[in-house]
């Protein structure tokens, strides 16, 4: 919608420099391997990677009660260092209360979430 969010969102291809160091998830090795396996994707430098962090926590400050809250937070690793750990480019996509500790079940509550982001 902004032109210049859209140059942002492409500075992973043609803003950046390869140094060696690892200064963005772009530098790593699990960035170039996807990038090796999926050519198709990747070729596009408008496709957006993102990475998905959650961390599940006690809303009542009570060790001793069993429910909890685990927030699925999507980060756009297309932008540059400066802005894609902002807290303004952090997309919290779901909630997932439950009255126990999500742990391995989180693949239950994942296919909504990748559908809607082929979609989109």
């Amino acid at each position: 919608m902004s032109s210049e969010i859209a140059e942002h969102m492409r500075w992973h291809v043609s803003g950046s420099t390869d140094e060696g160091i690892i200064r963005h998830p772009r530098d790593s090795k699990a960035w170039k391997t996807f990038d090796c396996k999926n050519p198709q994707f990747s070729s596009n430098p408008r496709n957006v990677q993102l990475g998905l962090a959650t961390y599940g926590f006690n809303p009542y400050g009570n060790l001793s009660t069993s429910h909890s809250i685990w927030p699925v937070v999507l980060i756009s690793y297309n932008l540059p260092p400066w802005m894609c750990m902002k807290q303004s480019s952090f997309i919290l996509s779901m909630i997932i209360p439950g009255k126990r500790a999500l742990e391995n079940d989180i693949d239950v509550y994942l296919p909504p979430l990748i559908e809607e982001l082929k979609e989109l």
